[in-house]
């Protein structure tokens, strides 16, 4: 499988997904997934990271964060490699295991504000219900969604002043109960299916919003071709995925897809 890409573009929203090595189910504990989330909270003391939403599973994390510019360039990777890197050595001193804890890249997909933000937040929200483990995400401790819900008055790690705000509602009650209305909504539509742009591509907006993205990255945007996304009025940037199949005779066949390699890692 090839290694997720990270192209930072400042001022923006990211959804980060970080998968456990090889998959394996090295947060299956509840202690474990708590202990990831006060770390988390320890990052937002320590760098000012600005937190949207959240989901720790068993094998995988999702965190929604916003490139805050009071909070400087490196908020988000010092604290992405704070809070992983502590639990996968607390977990691995407490198993005397050795080994890698985490894949040894996250990815990341910038989301645009508004109407896109909150269909990303409701997505994180899913996971579990995705999954089949619990019926609605109110039932899984390691979300967000009941943080949002019902906001903490101490140790809250959601910034809930700029998550309304950029969600593009006046106050925090409109946004709480819009947001409680999609989740049930899609819980009662079965909207359930896995969306891979949320977690796969590079951007996720408007095609002027995805647009503009590309253009940020200027020579980094070599190769990436702007997608018609499912949802209407949706556009994704997308890497441009070649394998050494294509460039090599049958004698090479049995290389698969965890062996493809990109020109240009970052």
């Amino acid at each position: 499988m090839a290694r997720a890409h990270r192209h930072f573009v400042s001022g923006h929203i990211w959804h980060i997904t970080h998968r456990c090595h090889k998959r394996e189910f090295l947060l299956k504990f509840a202690k474990d997934r708590h202990r990831y989330l006060q770390w988390l909270y320890e990052a937002r003391k320590r760098y000012g990271l600005v937190i949207f939403n959240y989901t720790v599973t068993s094998n995988h994390i999702h965190l929604l964060v916003y490139d805050d510019a009071a909070s400087g360039p490196d908020s988000i990777a010092r604290s992405v490699q704070l809070v992983a890197g502590r639990t996968g050595q607390e977990f691995n001193q407490r198993k005397t295991r050795k080994g890698a804890y985490w894949e040894d890249r996250y990815h990341a997909t910038v989301i645009e504000d508004g109407e896109h933000l909150l269909r990303c937040i409701v997505y994180i929200d899913l996971n579990m219900v995705r999954a089949g483990v619990a019926t609605h995400p109110a039932q899984w401790p390691h979300g967000g969604y009941n943080e949002i819900q019902t906001p903490r008055r101490k140790c809250s790690l959601i910034d809930y002043d700029t998550l309304f705000r950029l969600s593009g509602f006046d106050d925090y009650a409109n946004f709480k109960n819009a947001h409680r209305k999609w989740v049930d909504a899609a819980i009662a539509k079965a909207t359930l299916k896995r969306q891979p742009q949320w977690s796969e591509a590079i951007g996720v907006g408007s095609v002027s919003f995805v647009a503009s993205v590309k253009e940020q990255m200027k020579a980094m945007a070599i190769g990436r071709r702007l997608k018609s996304s499912l949802e209407a009025g949706s556009f994704e940037l997308r890497e441009a995925v070649t394998g050494y199949n294509p460039h090599f005779g049958p004698e090479k066949g049995d290389i698969g897809q965890e062996n493809t390699l990109f020109w240009d890692k970052v």
